[in-house]
């Protein structure tokens, strides 16, 4: 009966040990690693193309000039002589600040004067020494700056023809800092415009523009390029340009929306197959797709001018994309940055 059990037990042993061995056996089967898909796409070789160039860009048109009334003296506004919309000319009274201060330094002046005078004729006659004389006369120079500073802050002109675009104060209120009135040149506006950096060699001053609004379709507004700024903006690698618009009609005014147009002739630009170009969901960034030794290299890009099925690229990053690179033409939306490729004919 002891000999059957214990046959029994070893029986036992042996079916679990077998067990475990099979599921070892059948774990060794999984696989281990996944093999990346290849995508099958088509490319095209890119090669610099000789165009016409003609550059958009989109801004907000600015008042030529504009001056923010802000005397340099505090105290409470007599007057104010304007009113939002008011036209004034060169040199027109705008504010009149409280006269306390500057009528105390004219009578300063006025006394300092009158030593002035007195001291000048003992000077002449040998009575005092020109340490006396040169104190005396400093102090009336001071007092006379002084006189001349707040009557030009007591009573605030124009500094150049226009029209009051803000008024922040009323007669009898104190003044605090912030400015009185808004003064805006309209007569003549300005627009600062952001071209690729590409172009830098290309632009230069008093070349002409052309302005279009939406609120005028069948009118261009001629204007041209006062100032080329000289650096270019490392996170957008642009530069600015500040474009003069006469606007004797007025018909245009600051805030309005704008399109430039700006003409620089011929250049070598890659032009690519308008489809070729990606936009990601939810923003406005532009991208393409390259191969690079068979694998897919993500470039972001920048639009410039299309030309029917075809549109400018450069890339956002200098020497992304250059001539000699192979585009994907076909099968682009299937990719993510690293896809594996699989050029076909």
């Amino acid at each position: 009966m002891k000999r059957a059990f214990e046959i029994a037990l070893i029986a036992v042993a042996a079916m679990t040990i077998a067990a475990c061995g099979g599921g070892k056996k059948e774990e060794s089967k999984a696989p281990t690693t996944t093999q990346k898909e290849t995508e099958k796409v088509k490319v095209q070789t890119l090669a610099k193309e000789r165009i016409s160039k003609t550059l958009e860009l989109s801004s907000t048109l600015e008042g030529y000039e504009t001056m923010n009334v802000a005397p340099s003296i505090t105290g409470h506004i007599e007057h104010i002589y304007v009113q939002v919309g008011s036209r004034v000319s060169k040199g027109s009274m705008l504010v009149r600040m409280d006269q306390t201060q500057l009528n105390t330094t004219k009578i300063n002046l006025n006394s300092t004067k009158v030593e002035l005078d007195r001291v000048e004729a003992l000077k002449a006659s040998g009575s005092i020494s020109q340490q006396v004389y040169d104190q005396t006369k400093a102090g009336y120079d001071q007092l006379k700056e002084s006189a001349r500073f707040q009557e030009e802050n007591t009573f605030v002109k124009a500094q150049f023809s226009g029209v009051i675009s803000a008024k922040n104060y009323e007669d009898g209120e104190m003044y605090t800092g912030q400015p009185i009135l808004q003064l805006t040149q309209i007569s003549k506006l300005k627009t600062l415009i952001n071209i690729p950096e590409s172009y830098f060699p290309l632009v230069k001053q008093g070349m002409k523009v052309e302005i279009a609004s939406d609120i005028y379709p069948d009118k261009v507004f001629p204007a041209s390029i006062e100032i080329v700024y000289p650096t270019i903006d490392p996170n957008t690698h642009t530069f600015q340009c500040k474009v003069a618009i006469p606007n004797g009609g007025e018909k245009l005014r600051p805030g309005m929306y704008v399109r430039s147009t700006l003409a620089i002739g011929e250049v070598d630009a890659i032009v690519v197959p308008y489809q070729a170009v990606l936009k990601l969901t939810g923003s406005n960034e532009r991208y393409v797709f390259t191969n690079k030794d068979g694998v897919a290299h993500r470039v972001s890009v920048t639009l410039g001018q299309r030309y029917d099925d075809r549109i400018e690229v450069l890339s956002v990053v200098p020497g992304d994309l250059k001539e000699g690179d192979e585009l994907v033409v076909t099968g682009q939306a299937r990719l993510v940055d690293g896809s594996k490729l699989e050029i076909v004919k």
